[in-house]
């Protein structure tokens, strides 16, 4: 004799096991999805605060080198602006004496028979006016010139007849340089150079 059993009360524990197990697994794996997620957005943040950190010092340091640079700066055009200033006192001291540089030179270099009517100086420049028995004395005093160790690059602008007086004689215009002296140079030193070359009087 065969009896009939009823397995549905079965099938459906089984089915009821089965969902919850898949509830249980899927909140475990949920949960180990936010743990993971939450860890790594942690270990992220803590890195993002770190480069902050790295950037807020960086900052600091390149605003300190950014301050350092502006006095090296500052320091450098004071540096300049001192150097200027000594330039230009040292090219004052220079020019200073200059004339009496260019009259004792031009005294010691003025042959015998050479008059100069005006002289004028532009800087390193000088331009001479005068008067000359002849045409052989102007070149002697720019032989003289040559060789002078102050003067130099003697130009003859023009050289003619004239009277002066009842005497013929010959009127001149002629430039020339002046070599600048070495600042603390003394009159002594023009002298001395002078004795090394002198000059030819003719």
């Amino acid at each position: 004799m065969s009896g009939k059993i009823n397995l549905l009360p079965h099938r459906q524990e089984r089915r009821k096991r089965a969902r919850t197990h898949f509830a249980v697994l899927g909140g475990i794996t949920a949960a180990l999805g936010l743990v993971i997620v939450a860890g790594g957005w942690f270990f992220y943040l803590q890195r993002i605060g770190v480069q902050d950190d790295r950037n807020k010092f960086m900052k600091s340091e390149i605003a300190k080198l950014d301050k350092e640079i502006d006095e090296i700066k500052e320091v450098k055009d004071k540096i300049s602006a001192l150097l200027a200033r000594k330039q230009v006192i040292e090219t004052l001291q220079a020019d200073r004496v200059q004339s009496v540089y260019l009259l004792d030179e031009l005294v010691r270099q003025m042959p015998e028979g050479v008059f100069l009517k005006t002289m004028k100086q532009r800087g390193p420049g000088v331009e001479l006016l005068g008067y000359a028995q002849s045409n052989a004395r102007v070149s002697t005093l720019m032989r003289n010139i040559e060789s002078s160790p102050w003067l130099t690059s003697p130009k003859l602008i023009e050289v003619k007849a004239t009277t002066v007086g009842k005497m013929r004689i010959s009127e001149f215009s002629m430039n020339l340089g002046l070599k600048r002296p070495t600042v603390g140079g003394s009159k002594d030193g023009v002298k001395d150079a002078a004795k090394d070359a002198p000059a030819k009087k003719g």
